[in-house]
């Protein structure tokens, strides 16, 4: 049987209707379209896709039992080095990394490696009725900080191993970035609630609304609670502004504090506990995954139009074609090769009591045109004279990146970090301080899911042996 050159479509809602709910996006493939998908594999003997996967794994094997229809099969050989498959297979950039060396890719379109990892996720989802059991107790306890991808993949991990892990969450919710950063529509948050039961069901305590930094210190897991390991996996919460005018007005987010209102504190209520503006034109700064999150979740909030200003071409936007392609879908208007000077509001010195006053009422930019290639390998854009101009919005959400809160650094002494505030690891992810380890955001920076999850494996298998040599 002749192989298909291409990827199966992925079915996804009517964009004209998506853009007014908070559905998933994507409708997943029937069983026949992913077993049909499957049998493009070519389970070629040396792997390469495994190579591209940040937690390795076995992807020509769990494809072989996608061919064989045995979804349970398939789901058990990805679980075995991936504590998070119904999440990889929606959010990962598998297009960059195990399907960028998948070798059908060479010649015709790579096999749809994440959308066969989803479809086998959401078959054991809706299919097992045994829960996982947790392995015997080793007496050992480790804590973790944070619960995003990072912090619930080194959890799991050690708990396999029969370590009493606890992970301490700063939130009223398990989940980190995949609860709070992650819209609905391309995650569900039951998903994310259901992975967390799972790592309950290993025995691995969660604790949430606590701050370790500020409610406990690393010290005090330490030497008050008995801990033997630290890991920090606590991500880059701390947002990323321009330093321009106006950037202090009324209507103006970062991307996390909209998107965090919208994710986990529901503002798409009628009746919210925490309000956001829901209409007129909005403006979202950036070209990431973020920005097309926050353009995006607004269009869904009510937004009139939703403008992305970004300050290089198409070809630069570092967020994922698929997220691109669907926010042109659904009506996102792209001002590319433009950069914001300053956000314009409301100034009625005549009338202080005017309710305008304060709030944004536009924001000018600047034309960009592209040079040559900065540090980054992209073409630096530099500044057009004389083409300023002014775009008229209610709202910006600024979606420039994140940074690591200083709040750990500040209470721990001998935690190093670099110049962007992430902690310093070596290549087993241990820190500056004996048996603190950390990984994900909190060392790199905002990144991706998957590769905070080869950090927290990474992680969990150096404190295994950091525990096992002096438990000898």
């Amino acid at each position: 049987m002749a192989l298909d050159p291409k990827k199966h479509e992925m079915p996804s809602q009517d964009p004209q209707v998506r853009a007014h709910n908070f559905s998933e996006v994507a409708l997943g493939y029937t069983e026949e379209t992913a077993i049909a998908e499957a049998q493009r594999c070519l389970n070629c003997k040396n792997k390469p896709c495994v190579a591209g996967c940040p937690v390795n794994v076995n992807i020509p094997d769990f494809i072989m039992k996608a061919k064989e229809g045995d979804w349970e099969g398939a789901y058990q050989i990805i679980n075995a080095t991936s504590t998070l498959p119904a999440v990889c297979g929606r959010v990962c950039p598998q297009e960059t990394q195990c399907e960028a060396k998948c070798t059908m890719g060479i010649k015709f379109e790579p096999v749809g490696i994440g959308r066969l990892e989803r479809f086998a996720a959401d078959w054991h989802n809706e299919h097992a009725t045994e829960k996982a059991v947790a392995p015997e107790s080793n007496g050992h306890k480790v804590a973790i900080v944070g619960s995003g991808p990072a912090g619930l993949t080194c959890a799991g991990d050690l708990a396999k191993k029969g370590y009493k892990v606890t992970v301490f969450e700063a939130l009223h919710t398990a989940g980190g970035v995949l609860v709070y950063g992650i819209p609905e529509f391309r995650l569900p948050k039951a998903i994310v609630a259901r992975e967390v039961e799972g790592l309950k069901d290993l025995d691995v305590d969660i604790e949430t609304n606590v701050i370790i930094g500020k409610t406990l210190t690393v010290d005090e897991l330490f030497d008050e609670m008995g801990f033997e390991a630290v890991f920090i996996g606590s991500g880059a919460g701390l947002p990323m502004f321009m330093n321009i005018p106006g950037e202090s007005l009324k209507g103006v987010f970062s991307a996390n504090e909209y998107l965090t209102r919208s994710n986990l504190m529901k503002a798409y209520l009628d009746d919210p506990k925490t309000p956001i503006m829901k209409g007129g034109k909005v403006a979202v700064v950036g070209g990431g995954n973020v920005a097309m999150d926050a353009a995006r979740t607004a269009l869904r909030l009510g937004a009139d139009h939703v403008y992305i200003v970004y300050r290089r071409s198409m070809e630069e936007l570092p967020a994922r074609k698929e997220e691109v392609e669907h926010a042109i879908e659904e009506g996102i208007d792209f001002r590319l090769l433009n950069n914001p000077v300053e956000i314009l509001g409301f100034n009625n010195p005549d009338d202080p009591r005017d309710p305008k006053n304060g709030f944004v009422r536009g924001i000018r930019c600047i034309k960009m045109e592209l040079g040559e290639p900065d540090a980054s390998g992209r073409r630096r854009p530099i500044p057009v004279e004389g083409s300023e101009f002014e775009l008229e919005v209610d709202a910006v959400i600024m979606a420039l990146g994140t940074r690591p809160n200083p709040l750990i650094k500040n209470t721990t002494k001998g935690l190093e970090v670099n110049r962007k505030g992430g902690f310093v690891v070596d290549e087993d992810g241990l820190t500056s301080r004996e048996a603190v380890y950390a990984g994900g955001d909190a060392v790199t920076g905002a990144a991706t899911v998957i590769s905070a999850m080869g950090a927290g494996k990474l992680a969990a298998a150096s404190i295994d042996k950091y525990l096992s040599s002096k438990i000898r």
